[in-house]
């Protein structure tokens, strides 16, 4: 049948030799819904409370068909009713009549738990995209867990807040390696272990729905998330032929592999049997670099059959121990042998080495590991035999830059690549961050320095262009990650991506009295002393010292807008004191510092403020001082002076917040093998102390600075309470006698000293409407075996978990209570930034 329209005619039926209209199947646009406690509303983010369910059901209604994954979704019902124990993310996919998918992503977090804003903050070492699902990218870090990159929202999420990161697990928050399934997206594998030793101490968490639940088995070997060349790798890979074989080069023992998707390893012997003592790691440095990457030669993936073609980058330390004669070794047999390549470069590192799409590779040598590895650095290609010199960094022409990361997409003489340069600091006309070759490394052009908006020189370890989109690029530094989404352009422009990274590391946090024009001081590890006066955005109010510790503040609790604080200038390895009149607006240093302050610059110190221009300060490993003119002169204490005892310790000092004459410092002993702690009490502002014998017969127990805490009720005179690493004591008698409350305890293993602190800090903070104490009680410790954080109202006669498992955070080191709002702490997680709870 031919029907005649205008001049256009149009061919309908099937028949041999008559044409077909061709139709174009468009994607159905997908309506998010979520149902929480029975009502429907349109989003596709929600907060659920532990242990809360919810309905996810999207739009259309009708026709097509759904399938899901993330959050415990399942099947191909368009609803579907989720109760996750952690955050999580779930993507639905609808496929309409003629074929055409559409997506949409739910974004659920889970309790009551939000971040302090700050934004990055922390050393990011790796960004490990999946290579064939878009937007699906994980970024590690060296101490705060990993994150996962929520594109709905364009935000990162954590994935290591809960099971098997808390308690005395702070450890598994430094991220060695990531790796993906090419094959199975929601397959991905995490290497943790902060620091090398000679110990089998690491762990490889394994999920199997992108990171939002994980389980974990032993490894055979340790890791060193947070040593030194941590940006090196990706040492951990999936074969993407057989994805139950994985390889992992590690820093002490050589090379690894597991034949079933991680759960057990044995050592490649065929490359080396050697393992590294803790003499030969000491004598790296104390962080051997060993294997540094494992890379397959191969574009195929599910054959079924492993991949034979396999590279692997020897760093000079292991070669060195191990009696290997080269830094790049090769195997054509899957790994059941191994031949040396000769390479143009010896004695260097290796710290990335990737495939293009046609086979080629290219490997960066750097002299040093990095972080922002000084130079001589080169950038090669290789085709399996020849070596081609794309790039080099030359000490010798000026500069002592290195070579970083290298990202590649494409092929042929089309190939682009991206190139970090290291040790480049600054931001000027010449300078390189990031260089991009389009023609396969024949010619390059800088893209980030001078460029519109941030730029991010230095620690440009780790550079990604990102597989579904070649003008979106990325790099890793150290406050964060940067991209830039227009890389094509002759002037691209670059912005921080950080939104949902929070890495500081809190070190003291203290919050004012209620009515105060700000929430909290919050003292961190090199980014300083800030005052948080909104919890939602970043801070903008410091002494402005640049890159700096903060170490302890305070405030006069009768006039909030005074407050001192105590630091170092990372720099210059200088302490400092300083001080705002007006609640942080302002600031100024002291004009002197007390003895021991400008030398004892470790973390274990603190002061505290009495009323305006009155503190007492006790720097780490030092007898405290105290001033009454604002810092301009300081007197030294009657407290004895601590012996020494391997490590540093320090005076934990309190100001009474009702009688502001007095002065409580604990001393914990300072290690579990020392004397016992003991608490001294002034009642002339912190000039003169005396011992109280009550805490001598209390028997109060030995432990470092970093698991006790002293802390006092700030609605009532003398009343104080004691976390002596393993229990809790409460003094109603300002320090004069103590009681022992019998809730608390540590879990003890074989060593002589607890595998999980039984009581390590304790805060007070407003109390309950209607309670029986005059003071919410929150200790981070162990009741009935199980760790976590604990609330009292009524004066510690009885304990709820204020947090759960899916909330932990690595570890929980300060603490701090709000005084306006009951049931608000402020608690910094292991390298997680501050958290509180609503």
């Amino acid at each position: 049948m031919r029907l005649q329209l205008g001049t256009l005619v149009v061919a309908l039926g099937a028949g041999a030799g008559l044409p077909v209209l061709a139709q174009t199947c468009t994607p159905t646009a997908i309506t998010p819904y979520i149902n929480v406690n029975g009502k429907w509303t349109q989003t596709a983010s929600a907060t659920l409370k532990t242990g809360q369910s919810a309905i996810l059901g999207p739009q259309p209604t009708r026709g097509g068909t759904w399938s899901w994954s993330g959050c415990g979704t399942a099947g191909a019902s368009r609803e579907q009713t989720i109760q996750p124990a952690a955050a999580c993310t779930a993507t639905a996919t609808y496929t309409n009549s003629c074929g055409a998918k559409s997506q949409q992503a739910f974004t659920i977090k889970v309790g009551t738990w939000a971040s302090v804003k700050f934004g990055g903050g922390g050393y990011v070492t790796g960004l490990i995209f999946h290579p064939t699902s878009a937007n699906l990218l994980y970024a590690r870090t060296d101490i705060g867990g990993a994150y996962r990159w929520n594109p709905t929202a364009s935000s990162w999420v954590p994935i290591t807040d809960g099971l098997g990161f808390g308690g005395s697990e702070s450890s598994y928050h430094g991220i060695e390696s990531i790796a993906v399934d090419p094959n199975n997206d929601q397959l991905v594998y995490m290497a943790a272990g902060m620091y090398n030793s000679d110990k089998a101490d690491a762990r490889l968490y394994i999920s199997n729905n992108r990171g939002d639940t994980w389980t974990y088995v032993n490894l055979p070997f340790s890791t060193g998330g947070n040593n030194g060349g941590r940006a090196i790798g990706e040492r951990l890979m999936v074969d993407p032929n057989k994805p139950s074989t994985l390889f992992y080069g590690s820093r002490t023992a050589g090379l690894w592999k597991s034949t079933d998707s991680g759960r057990t390893w044995a050592q490649v012997t065929s490359l080396s049997t050697v393992k590294m003592t803790q003499d030969q790691i000491n004598a790296a440095g104390g962080a051997a670099m060993g294997v540094e990457l494992v890379v397959y030669d191969t574009s195929s993936k599910g054959s079924g059959s492993a991949t034979q073609t396999i590279y692997t980058a020897i760093a000079p330390d292991y070669a060195s121990v191990a009696g290997l004669s080269a830094n790049l070794y090769k195997s054509t047999n899957g790994g059941a042998s191994w031949t040396a390549v000769s390479t143009p470069v010896s004695g260097y590192h290796i710290p990335h080495m990737v495939r293009a799409a046609d086979g080629m590779f290219y490997v960066v040598f750097t002299k040093d590991a990095g972080p922002g590895a000084g130079g001589p650095g080169r950038l090669y290609k290789f085709d399996g035999s020849t070596w081609t010199l794309l790039k080099s960094e030359d000490p010798s022409g000026g500069t002592n830059f290195g070579l970083g990361g290298v990202s590649v997409q494409g092929s042929g003489a089309t190939t682009r690549v991206a190139l970090g340069v290291t040790n480049s600091w600054g931001n000027w006309s010449g300078q390189q961050i990031v260089q991009l070759s389009d023609n396969a490394g024949l010619t390059w052009r800088e893209i980030e320095a001078t460029m519109p908006g941030e730029t991010a020189s230095g620690w440009v370890d780790d550079v990604e262009i990102d597989p579904s989109n070649r003008d979106h690029i990325l790099h890793v530094h150290g406050g964060g990650v940067i991209e830039t989404k227009n890389a094509s352009s002759a002037t691209p422009s670059w912005s921080g991506t950080i939104n949902g990274i929070e890495e500081t590391a809190a070190q003291a946090i203290v919050t004012p009295p209620a009515g105060a024009p700000y929430a909290l001081v919050n003292s961190s590890g090199d980014v300083g002393t800030w005052i948080h006066t909104d919890l939602t955005k970043t801070p903008t109010l410091n002494p402005g010292l640049g890159w700096s510790n903060g170490i302890s503040a305070d405030m006069a609790w009768s006039d909030p807008l005074y407050i001192a604080g105590a630091g170092v200038v990372n720099s210059s390895g200088a302490g400092t004191g300083y001080w705002s009149g007006d609640g942080g607006n302002t600031w100024a240093t002291f004009a002197t510092l007390p003895a021991g302050a400008a030398t004892n610059t470790s973390s274990e110190g603190s002061i505290v403020v009495t009323a305006r221009n009155r503190a007492v300060w006790a720097p780490a490993n030092s007898v405290p001082s105290y001033t009454t003119d604002n810092g301009a002169s300081w007197v030294a204490t009657n407290l004895p002076a601590l012996p020494g005892v391997g490590w540093n310790r320090g005076y934990r000092l309190v100001a009474d917040r009702k009688n502001p004459n007095k002065v409580y410092a604990y001393d914990s002993g300072g290690a579990w093998w020392a004397s016992a702690g003991k608490v001294y009490i002034s009642n002339d502002g912190g000039h003169t102390f005396t011992l109280s014998q009550g805490s001598v017969a209390a028997g109060l127990s030995p432990n470092s600075w970093w698991v006790t805490s002293l802390a006092v009720n700030p609605n009532v005179e003398g009343d104080l309470w004691l976390a002596d690493g393993n229990a809790v004591y409460h003094s109603v008698d300002s320090g004069a006698s103590w009681s022992k409350l019998g809730n608390f305890a540590s879990i003890w293993g074989s060593n002589s000293w607890p595998d999980v602190q039984g009581a390590s800090v304790v805060a007070l903070g407003k109390p309950k409407p209607g309670a029986t104490y005059w003071a919410a009680v929150y200790v981070v410790g162990v009741v009935n075996g199980v760790w976590g954080v604990y609330r009292s109202d009524d004066g510690g006669a009885t304990w709820t978990r204020h947090n759960d498992d899916a909330h932990q955070f690595g570890g929980i080191g300060v603490m701090a209570a709000d005084q306006n709002i009951y049931g608000r702490i402020y608690v910094s997680g292991t390298g997680r930034g501050l958290l509180y709870s609503n």
